[in-house]
Order: C-alpha cells, then sequence, then structure tokens
C-alpha cells in the first residue's frame, strides 16, 4: 500500500491530508494549535479519530505517545548514540515489539523495520511533486495507520530537535 504526503508549510497546527496511490483522500493528520504539548489526531475521511498523538510531558528526552481509543499503543523517542543518521525507537504497548527507525529523516528518506525486516519505506525518490513524500507500506499485515502515525512523530521530533539545534 502506497500513501501520498503533502508535507506541512506552515508548521503544527495545519491539517493535511494523506491520499492513496489514486489521488483518493484516505486519512486526516489534524495538528492541534494551542495546546500544552505538540498533538496531532489522525482521522479518518468520516472525520473519526483513529490514533492520538501526543508529546509526552516531562520526559527527559522529546518522547510522543500514540494511543488508539484512549489506549496506549507506542511510544517514540530517539536513540541515543547515532551520529550519521537519525534513529528512533518505537516501543509498542506490549512491551516487547520495538521498531526501528533509521534514515535521512528531515530529507523524508528512511525506513521502519521490525526484528531487520522492513515494515515501510518513506521517501521522496519515487514522487515528481514538490514537498511530497511517499509512505509505501510493505507488508500486506502491517497496520498502515500506525506505520503512518510513527511517521508523522519521528518527522516531528526531527524537525523540532534540527530547531532547538
Amino acid at each position: 500500500m502506497r500513501f501520498l504526503v503533502r508535507d506541512r508549510l506552515l508548521g503544527i497546527g495545519e491539517d493535511y491530508w494523506i491520499e492513496d496511490d489514486r489521488g483518493a483522500k484516505v486519512f486526516l493528520v489534524d495538528g492541534k494549535a494551542m495546546r500544552l504539548r505538540d498533538t496531532f489526531e489522525l482521522k479518518d475521511t468520516q472525520g473519526r479519530v483513529l490514533i492520538d498523538i501526543r508529546q509526552k510531558m516531562f520526559a527527559l528526552r522529546d518522547t510522543m505517545v500514540i494511543e488508539r481509543g484512549g489506549e496506549p499503543l507506542a511510544t517514540i523517542r530517539r536513540k541515543r548514540l547515532s551520529l550519521l543518521r537519525n534513529h528512533y525507537r518505537v516501543s509498542l504497548a506490549d512491551g516487547r515489539t520495538e521498531l526501528d527507525v533509521s534514515g535521512k529523516i528531515l530529507d523524508r528518506e528512511f525506513a521502519v523495520e521490525y526484528d531487520g525486516e522492513l515494515l515501510a519505506v518513506v521517501s521522496r525518490r519515487w514522487l515528481h511533486i514538490r514537498e511530497t513524500y511517499g509512505i509505501d507500506v510493505v507488508r500486506e499485515d502491517a497496520d498502515p495507520a500506525l506505520l503512518i502515525a510513527v511517521a508523522v512523530c519521528v518527522i516531528h521530533l526531527a524537525e523540532k530537535e534540527r530547531g532547538e539545534d
């Protein structure tokens, strides 16, 4: 499954649609402005909230939390030791499963893996539309909403970190 994302140009608080490979709107990323912590909602085309994404308060490192139906689904934070590329760790709520996100996050060129197996690729390479990147969910049994939420989180964390440098 391949999805198209048009980059946010004005930052947090702006909503943007994610389309499928046929150009149909599939998900809305609703950035909530004027909140104490960075907050997003991933909604379906009827406006139902599928996933909540929030910055975790009182964390030593910037951390984002993904919830579905009010229940924790995943926690995302940057790995401590990553010299050349951005590396983020996604800890799923089951406490046993971790996803690895690595690549050039700010360039929108990165991969999401589980135990060395590719789940999704985020890339601008195969698109010719400016300010657009694709999310290619490789595994059929993967949760596209979760993987899109992970991409939103790591891009947000990387942009926030770049702004602090």
